[in-house]
């Protein structure tokens, strides 16, 4: 089974990325293949400066090695390692239809944020499909507000098969229902947009004073508090094991805990439960020519899939 995922370097990742999106995809490395790809040529419809990208794209890279990756179960990548992608885009764009991109409601929430439109951010679900598409992916984990592209994936597929034959595969959405939304300082969905993550690799008095600032009700600390109500405690829950999340509660419903000493415990979890990445990252920065050999390879593989995916699409429209 060949499961595909991406991720986008528009900055330094926090732990709404983490949980969101990177400890699923490494979990997926004992379900099947798994292409693991840093998408930038997405990120430039976003990112403009091209060092800000060049670093952005390294830090994932070294963030996904560090919190486990394996390179020999995974084939991991730079988009732009690949450009036949480009290629199968623009073959996959003369199928597509304009209704289907309009109706697409990705755009209109970038465009309603501010961003300029471009044809790039209109015609990115393209770009998108080919990407699924060019591995014959089986599976594509996507959350429930991301299914939509995922169907516009099976929509120019379907398309593109029906034309000219069945060269793709249909790819399968694997919704993570189980995938909470992880809460920002503001108890809002973590975004760097909104300036409230909390840096998966940031700073140790970064980290903990960004973790006091989050948001709580003004109960006493002699009042019993709703631990299912409360943003410190769905940030702990996602870092303790069973047993510490039962104590914790305990401690909530029976009053005499304030909210300091939960952010401070909160605080003392997140440093110590990603020490082990941290310390496997500093080695790897130390190592820039490990990681590009990484990507390198991993590139090359990718390539070796996508071209054969590219002659069959070539073929079945008479570029051959």
């Amino acid at each position: 089974m060949r499961i595909l995922s991406g991720i986008q370097p528009s900055g330094k990742l926090h732990l709404g990325n983490y949980f969101g999106m990177m400890k699923p995809a490494l979990e997926l490395q004992d379900r099947g293949e798994v292409f693991l790809f840093i998408a930038n040529y997405h990120a430039l419809t976003s990112v403009t400066e091209p060092e800000k990208l060049r670093a952005a794209t390294r830090d994932v890279a070294l963030d996904f090695l560090a919190c486990g990756l394996d390179p020999t179960r995974s084939v991991f990548f730079r988009q732009s390692d690949v450009p036949e992608v480009t290629e199968l885009t623009w073959l996959l764009s003369v199928v597509t239809p304009m209704g289907l991109l309009e109706r697409c409601h990705s755009y209109k929430d970038k465009i309603a944020r501010g961003l300029s439109p471009n044809h790039g951010l209109f015609s990115y679900p393209v770009l998108m499909a080919a990407d699924i598409l060019a591995y014959q992916s089986d599976l594509v984990p996507v959350g429930q507000d991301q299914k939509q592209h995922l169907e516009v994936t099976r929509d120019i597929a379907a398309k593109f098969n029906l034309i000219y034959g069945p060269v793709f595969k249909m790819p399968e959405p694997m919704i993570r229902e189980e995938v909470a939304v992880v809460p920002g300082l503001d108890g809002q969905k973590m975004s760097k947009s909104y300036n409230n993550h909390i840096e998966l690799f940031g700073a140790e008095k970064e980290t903990r004073a960004r973790i006091m600032r989050i948001v709580t009700d003004s109960r006493p600390l002699e009042e019993p508090k709703d631990p299912d109500q409360c943003n410190v405690f769905a940030l702990y829950r996602l870092f303790a094991s069973p047993e510490e999340r039962a104590q914790t509660e305990a401690r909530y419903r029976a009053g005499g805990y304030g909210y300091g000493a939960a952010k401070k415990a909160l605080a003392d979890m997140v440093w110590e439960r990603l020490e082990p990445f941290r310390r496997k990252r500093a080695e790897l920065e130390r190592d820039p020519a490990y990681v590009e050999e990484v990507l390198r390879a991993g590139a090359k593989r990718a390539r070796a899939e996508i071209g054969r995916t590219l002659a069959a699409a070539r073929r079945a429209m008479g570029l051959d």
